[in-house]
């Protein structure tokens, strides 16, 4: 009518969130009062401080980032911790406030950037399924010995992530990497960051002697370099040089059984010829590399299962035991065959290579 007022037309903010979260604002206050009418029957327009007190209570509980605010109101408490936890990164490498140890493993750096970007691979690509961790002794040495496959060495990466996540105490585990790791520019010096050092019987004993727990991966690129229609056939274990260092240490040994990383690469065909030239133990054809570019790099998201086994105790053998080749031969017989029975326990209970 032309008597009466026009209503103020309010413009929506371009921020549809914050506008919710000031409409629910709202909504928790006139809930507090209706709570509470003596906020608006009492003539005098005063309330009592215990009165207010209690409003305010009702209305700090549901603000975003407060104990008792819901789940999806606290996207400003966890931008403000992650930028802290930036800056708080950044201080202490400018101060030089961590540790490096012999080998260069940098704990710092491995919690700050490399496990953030594995987890993105173990919770969301891979999905990786972990049991049998509590077979990892809590503190002191231990060598986990695991099966290898996948023409990149994924699977060591992700059992690093599966002790350091689903272990009650979290540990850091050291795997025992190629030389051919340490001689590449940037990956190297990455990898001993992250904890890894060369895969010789000297080094795994100085990381047992020292209460580390550490892995490694026996079969090598004959593992990770085998063709697809060989998978989960486990090849020669070496000859036994984990082992000795176990014996030596008298580190119990963890068999560690890998379900999901023969089938990140299928590997169809090796070119010998350009691994010659470039210097590679093998050259990997797959289905989508090299004829797919960058495309074929990614690996494929299958579902994995990684299985810790119960450990084998080498604290009963004398100190001889390591230098005696029957010794370590059946030792490293006995390993080999429970990683490859449980592979196959495993294998029979998948429904399906990407869905589990």
């Amino acid at each position: 009518m032309a008597g009466e007022p026009k209503a103020k037309v309010i413009p929506l903010h371009s921020n549809s969130g914050r506008g919710a979260a000031q409409r629910r604002a709202a909504a928790q206050r006139a809930d507090a009062a209706r709570r509470h009418p003596s906020l608006l029957t009492d003539p005098t327009g005063r309330a009592s401080a215990e009165e207010i007190a209690a409003v305010v209570r009702e209305i700090d509980q549901h603000r975003p980032g407060s104990p008792g605010a819901p789940e999806g109101d606290t996207t400003p408490t966890e931008l403000a911790k992650r930028i802290a936890a930036a800056a708080d990164f950044l201080r202490k490498r400018m101060m030089g406030d961590y540790t490096v140890d012999e080998f260069g493993f940098d704990p710092h750096l491995n919690d700050a950037i490399f496990l953030p970007l594995l987890r993105v691979f173990f919770n969301n690509w891979f999905r990786v399924e972990v049991s049998g961790v509590e077979n990892l002794p809590e503190t002191g040495a231990a060598l986990v010995v695991a099966n290898h496959a996948g023409v990149l060495p994924f699977d060591g990466l992700m059992t690093q992530v599966a002790v350091r996540d689903k272990h009650p105490a979290h540990r850091d585990l050291r795997l025992l990497a190629a030389d051919m790791v340490f001689d590449m520019p940037m990956v190297g010096q990455a990898a001993r960051k992250a904890g890894h050092t060369m895969a010789c019987t000297d080094d795994a004993h100085r990381l047992l002697a020292a209460g580390e727990l550490t892995a490694v991966f026996p079969e090598g690129y004959k593992g990770l370099g085998k063709h697809f229609k060989d998978r989960y056939k486990l090849q020669r274990f070496g000859r036994g040089g984990f082992v000795s260092a176990a014996l030596r240490s008298r580190a119990p040994i963890v068999p560690c059984s890998i379900v999901g990383s023969e089938e990140i690469y299928p590997m169809v065909a090796d070119v010998k010829l350009l691994a010659r030239l470039l210097g590679l133990p093998y050259f990997p054809v797959t289905p989508l590399f090299p004829l797919a570019g960058p495309l074929g790099v990614v690996p494929l998201p299958s579902k994995w299962h990684i299985q810790f086994g119960e450990p084998i105790d080498t604290a009963d053998y004398d100190e001889s035991a390591a230098e005696d080749p029957m010794v370590t031969f059946e030792l490293t017989d006995q390993v080999r065959e429970t990683i490859q029975q449980t592979l196959y326990q495993l294998l029979a209970n998948r429904r399906n290579m990407f869905l589990g």
